[in-house]
């Protein structure tokens, strides 16, 4: 491949071809720390972990809820859910022999904002 600089080429249309930007885009820096939280939910069992934990009344889950669900076993769910909660996306509590889990809903409402990037107004706030 060639280090030859291309030529900009402009013409009076310009702006006809290129939106304006209708919020900020990520920094080099956030990109950097939120990477990591969507490598830990790219796997699909991961995905519906953190969806199921999310979407329980009360908002926590015992561990021992989780295993039905899957077709996998107790100690590969424990790995899934170890990688959630070392990346931040749940917490955890240990009662007696149980552990329950919660989502860390700062970090999901961050995620869930990069997903929709409308600007934010007064009224959404």
């Amino acid at each position: 491949m060639s280090n030859q600089e291309l030529p900009v080429v402009t013409s009076p249309d310009a702006d006809a071809c290129c939106s304006p930007l209708v919020c900020a885009p990520l920094s080099e820096e956030e990109a950097a720390e939120l990477a990591p939280l969507f490598k830990a939910i790219a796997d699909p069992v991961r995905l519906r972990l953190l969806s199921l934990i999310a979407c329980r009344k009360g908002g926590e889950v015992c561990v021992c809820e989780l295993t039905g669900a899957f077709d996998v076993t107790a100690p590969t769910i424990s790995h899934h859910l170890k990688v959630l909660k070392q990346a931040g996306l749940v917490v955890s509590e240990r009662r007696g022999t149980w552990v329950y889990y919660r989502v860390n809903p700062h970090l999901l409402e961050r995620l869930s904002s990069l997903l929709d990037p409308r600007p934010l107004t007064a009224t959404s706030r």
